[in-house]
């Protein structure tokens, strides 16, 4: 049987987004950025936390370790605590699924009268958590469908959608919980820099991500939302592992997309595990068909975050390659690394770009 769970944006963001848990006052945010954190182990022997750098804490009075980070960069950021040579989530922090593992994370502000990533006073939307039936994976599967404030009071519209691909180590909760996906989306449907749409946030941990795609997740979509079923009204998109994903599937598929978006990501420059060795057909079938990838494709959006971004050669690489079979596309750059704070950035920008 089925099993559908919508909550409303207020009441997901509360259980995504509330860092601490109910009346746990560490880790604490300082207002220089800096964290301050607190773990009662009073039998450990060694006791740190792993927020991409590792910090050693202190031993103090009653088993209680303390450290204080240097200052971090704003939004969000997976940590774990390693109590002698353990690593684990810390049980005073919300939990999130990522590293491949469940970890916790912390959310740095970011600067004053940037309010892109909150919350707003606007029309919110919805977030639906939808179960199917995958006849790739032999078994039930989940996705996050986040519907625009307006699917519910203009009950005859139709509406683009958008399909929206996680990282490796990640699963589909990791736009809806990490990247804030609907409350960026609110945010600018408000303000008329975004076509009101549908993304359908997907778990692309399958055994044959093409055949999940085609055969079972845009299916389920088309056949239970109120979508636009022309490539014109579809687009795919997605961050590192999910942005390869992207460009495996709309490659040998482009009649089926209008807009493609690839965050922190790019076909290894080296032949590799996650399609490296078929680069070379990919770009072939790029070269045959120039003319018709560069009219279907109304907007190919790559994004990085620069240098520090763990693919940025390899987009380089990818991008001066297109450049030369004379791909277009548009690039945008913002520092980061392969960050969360990156992917939201990303998708801020590509959803402005997209449905025009």
């Amino acid at each position: 049987m089925k099993r559908t769970i919508i909550m409303t944006i207020a009441a997901f963001a509360m259980a995504a987004f509330s860092g601490n848990e109910m009346l746990a006052q560490k880790p604490k945010v300082l207002p220089d950025h800096r964290v301050e954190f607190t773990v009662r182990a009073p039998q450990a022997n060694r006791v740190q936390i792993d927020l991409g750098k590792q910090y050693d804490l202190t031993k103090g009075e009653n088993g209680v370790w303390t450290v204080t980070t240097e200052p971090q960069s704003e939004g969000f950021h997976y940590y774990f605590l390693i109590v002698d040579g353990v690593k684990t989530p810390d049980p005073s922090s919300d939990p999130f699924y990522g590293c491949s593992s469940m970890a916790s994370g912390i959310e740095i502000p970011y600067p004053e009268g940037d309010n892109r990533f909150y919350q707003q006073d606007v029309a919110r939307g919805t977030i639906a958590q939808k179960y199917y039936y995958s006849t790739t994976d032999k078994a039930w599967r989940r996705m996050f469908v986040y519907l625009p404030a307006e699917y519910f009071t203009n009950s005859t519209a139709k509406y683009p959608v958008l399909y929206l691909m996680h990282g490796g180590g990640e699963d589909e909760t990791g736009w809806a919980n990490q990247g804030r996906t609907d409350i960026i989306l609110d945010n600018l449907i408000a303000q008329g820099k975004a076509k009101p749409m549908i993304i359908a946030m997907l778990d692309g941990n399958t055994r044959d991500f093409n055949a999940e795609l085609f055969d079972n997740c845009i299916p389920f979509v088309e056949k239970n939302f109120r979508v636009k079923t022309d490539a014109a009204n579809r687009g795919l998109a997605g961050l590192s592992m999910g942005g390869i994903q992207t460009l495996n599937a709309v490659v040998p598929r482009p009649e089926m997309f209008g807009y493609v978006g690839i965050f922190s990501s790019g076909w290894f420059a080296q032949a590799g595990p996650m399609g490296g060795g078929d680069n070379e057909k990919m770009y072939k079938m790029l070269e045959d068909r120039k003319d018709f990838y560069n009219k279907q494709f109304k907007e190919f959006f790559f994004t990085m975050g620069g240098e520090s971004d763990i693919a940025y050669n390899n987009c380089k690489v990818m991008r001066a390659r297109l450049d030369k079979i004379g791909i277009k596309y548009s690039y945008f750059e913002t520092p980061g690394g392969h960050t969360w704070p990156v992917w939201r950035e990303s998708i801020y920008q590509f959803a402005q770009k997209i449905f025009k």
